[in-house]
């Protein structure tokens, strides 16, 4: 009897060494039970909400609400259940600290600064063409602010969902830059899925990753790389007229079109699909590493385990 109860609790020890480490779950188990609920959503929701599951190349800013308050909702929920059950606080995942509103009014200041340098390579190389103003009167305010509302959520989505929970989960187990690099990989396929998409354009995203992963580093959170993310999207589309990775939306302020080679232009995808990126991209590190001090005593729960 004795012999059994032994081998019956090794038996249970092994297990609990395989589901849970030192710091809880082990973050393998986390991982796929975050993407399995996330998983599970995408598979109910478009049959609730029909219209989730389009994927129109000309977007109305109705529609982009609804797409994109719904994703964000989602992982945000899911991000919740993960917390309660690791018994950690919900805003650990790099939404907590006292300067967010700074960080993210800096980061849209940078990002809005360094889409039009972009902008600007690209008409000054007559690769991109604004053909004339779109909008006037009170039409103009109307987007712009639906358009900046859009392209928040769509930041605080994307944001949340790469470099929130799985950035501060993968992190746990195999370190914070190869976590970082696995997970900008993927949000750069991410990206296949949107029409229009250039082969440049997914290279980019992904090394968009890497750049809004050392915001993260260097602040504990989020909020820098939401407000940078946000002002480029919103300046992108609704500003310079452009398409945003292969999405061309209704209500911009200006018309431009694409000219000549689609390595330097962007094509279909947009300014950030051009090789004129690069110094943009090194621009953008260099004002992280200047302007942003790293944080050393992180609260409770910071984005960076």
């Amino acid at each position: 009897m004795a012999d059994h109860n032994t081998r019956e609790s090794t038996f249970v020890q092994k297990m609990n060494w395989i589901f849970v480490g030192p710091n809880g779950i082990r973050a393998g188990w986390s991982t796929a039970l975050f993407l399995l609920l996330l998983a599970g959503c995408q598979l109910v929701l478009p049959r609730l909400v029909p219209t989730l599951s389009a994927t129109p190349t000309h977007i109305t800013p109705t529609a982009a609400l609804l797409r994109e308050g719904v994703l964000l909702a989602v992982i945000l929920c899911c991000t919740l259940v993960m917390a309660r059950i690791e018994q950690r606080s919900f805003f650990s995942y790099g939404l907590a600290g006292p300067r967010s509103i700074p960080y993210a009014a800096q980061g849209f200041m940078w990002g809005l600064i360094l889409v039009t340098v972009l902008v600007g390579e690209l008409t000054v190389g007559g690769f991109l063409v604004f053909d004339g103003w779109a909008l006037r009167g009170n039409a103009t305010l109307e987007y712009a602010l639906a358009w900046l509302l859009v392209f928040m959520l769509v930041a605080a989505a994307e944001e949340t969902l790469f470099r929130g929970y799985l950035q501060y989960t993968l992190a746990r187990g195999i370190g914070f830059w190869p976590a970082a690099l696995l997970i900008s990989c993927a949000f750069g396929l991410a990206h296949l899925r949107n029409s229009g998409e250039l082969a440049l354009g997914i290279g980019v995203a992904a090394l968009g990753g890497i750049v809004f992963a050392l915001a993260l580093r260097m602040t504990g959170s989020l909020w820098w790389g939401i407000g940078f993310h946000t002002a480029w999207d919103w300046a992108q589309s609704f500003l310079f007229g452009s398409p945003v990775s292969g999405y061309v939306f209704e209500g911009r302020l200006v018309t431009s079109h694409p000219a000549g080679d689609a390595r330097w232009s962007g094509g279909t995808a947009g300014p950030e699909a051009s090789l004129l990126i690069a110094p943009v991209l090194v621009l953008c590190l260099g004002v992280i590493a200047l302007t942003l001090r790293r944080a050393t005593d992180r609260p409770n729960g910071a984005a960076v385990p």
